[in-house]
């Protein structure tokens, strides 16, 4: 089958088209035949060696499936198109899915709505509701709020009847803000520090992080009493030095949000958000930004949009086969 490898870690993310072996079914797998990979920031961190963790080398990426049973034995029969996280290997014609993670999403879905459903938003709604304690009436700040999470967060938070005041940079970004329902959208290369302040000037009271570096660090002034700092990621390049005299001041709180370790320690709770917002999109709830699929040979050029912040949604490759399942 084909992959994208990764076979030397370096500032570059280099990654090689390869034909590999497929992957070996264990219990409690599903082997998916790929029809999209869903591109996520940590990808774009994961190929430098800049993760957290580090998988051995030679490896294949991808954390987000959507595609079609066709091995495995369990609960969902073969034939029945899901989407699914899983432990790396999804930029390839086949995929492991653990069998705890796979949803089934029907014939007709979208497979960018679908990728979605399955991975921004369960995780924003999680650190919204969970991490950040978001009630109805308060002031979100969403940074990066163009993005796949961002813009989650962006719709979840007007879902939980929040005010919610988005960033992003350049105006196709601060469009797409407004679209997915922030009731005010500032560019993030000006002064949102000072129109934040001026717009509410009690503060926020729960920020939504998922750029990290200097723009944590200002975030920080602009808190409300009893604020709550959700640390999502850190797109900008570097870490948040948090100034605990700014949490101090506003008996604020900063808490980390690692949407992998809750599916892990909890996989009812992760089940039940996932089951909400596939149910909330049924309804017509929660609007989504197009996003962009890319061709599974064009894997590099996606991740470098993705790197450089130049998109906008979610972001996929799109894989198309031939034949049967070992052609």
């Amino acid at each position: 089958m084909r992959a994208w490898r990764v076979e030397a870690l370096s500032e570059a993310g280099t990654m090689h088209r390869r034909d590999i072996p497929l992957p070996q079914v264990k219990a409690g797998d599903y082997l998916v035949r790929v029809e999209a990979a869903g591109l996520a920031f940590g990808d774009t961190l994961l190929v430098r060696g800049r993760y957290q963790t580090k998988p051995a080398l030679p490896f294949t990426p991808g954390s987000e499936i959507v595609g079609t049973i066709v091995g495995g034995e369990g609960p969902l029969p073969v034939g029945t198109r899901l989407a699914s996280s899983c432990q790396q290997g999804g930029f390839a014609d086949y995929a492991l899915a653990p069998q705890a993670a796979a949803w089934p999403i029907g014939d007709t879905m979208p497979a960018g709505t679908a990728l979605a459903l399955r991975s921004n938003f369960p995780t924003s709604l999680y650190a919204l509701r969970h991490a950040g304690r978001l009630q109805p009436g308060e002031t979100l700040l969403v940074h990066a709020g163009a993005g796949g999470v961002g813009s989650a967060a962006v719709s979840l938070g007007k879902c939980l009847g929040a005010r919610v005041i988005a960033t992003a940079g350049g105006a196709a970004k601060l469009q797409a803000c407004r679209d997915a329902g922030a009731d005010l959208a500032l560019d993030a290369a000006g002064d949102w520090l000072a129109a934040v302040r001026a717009h509410v000037p009690d503060g926020v009271d729960v920020v939504y992080d998922p750029v990290g570096g200097e723009t944590g660090v200002q975030s920080l002034r602009c808190l409300a009493h009893d604020a709550r700092y959700l640390v999502i990621g850190f797109a900008g390049g570097s870490l948040t030095a948090l100034p605990a005299n700014r949490l101090l001041l506003h008996n604020a709180s900063a808490v980390g949000v690692l949407w992998g370790e809750v599916r892990k320690r909890d996989p009812q709770l992760a089940a039940a958000l996932t089951r909400e917002v596939y149910d909330r999109h049924a309804e017509g709830r929660l609007p989504l930004l197009p996003g962009r699929g890319w061709d599974f040979e064009q894997a590099p050029q996606a991740l470098a949009a993705l790197a450089s912040r130049a998109s906008i949604g979610k972001l996929w490759l799109t894989l198309q086969h031939r034949g049967n399942l070992h052609e």
